[in-house]
């Protein structure tokens, strides 16, 4: 299945299910896989907005930012997702991203 295909499937999951968080994180990292840098940042900012639960928009989206060269960005979007981890109990995700941050902000 083409990237073309997937975000077309995914946004006809939204069209359903607008709320469908795993849809709009898949169209994120879809986009970001294309090197649709500016519109994958978009989606990752919708998905967050509407489920700041999401740990792993956080990460991905700070991934996608850094391979942009957008560290600053990427910063910001680490100290969320820390924030959300910890709110969560996701250790796991919790030292990934603190890894990152120490390794961006070093």
């Amino acid at each position: 299945m083409s990237t073309t295909d997937k975000i077309a499937g995914l946004k006809e999951i939204l069209a359903l299910d607008p709320k469908n968080s795993f849809a709009r994180y898949g169209i994120a990292v879809e986009l970001a896989s294309r090197g649709e840098v500016d519109a994958s940042v978009v989606e990752f900012n919708q998905l967050l907005e509407g489920d700041p639960d999401y740990t792993a928009g956080y990460f991905m989206a700070a991934q996608t930012l850094s391979k942009a060269g957008r560290n600053d960005e990427a910063i910001i979007r680490l100290k969320e997702g820390i924030n959300c981890a910890a709110r969560s109990g996701n250790r796991h995700a919790l030292s990934e991203m603190q890894a990152m941050l120490d390794e961006l902000a070093g």
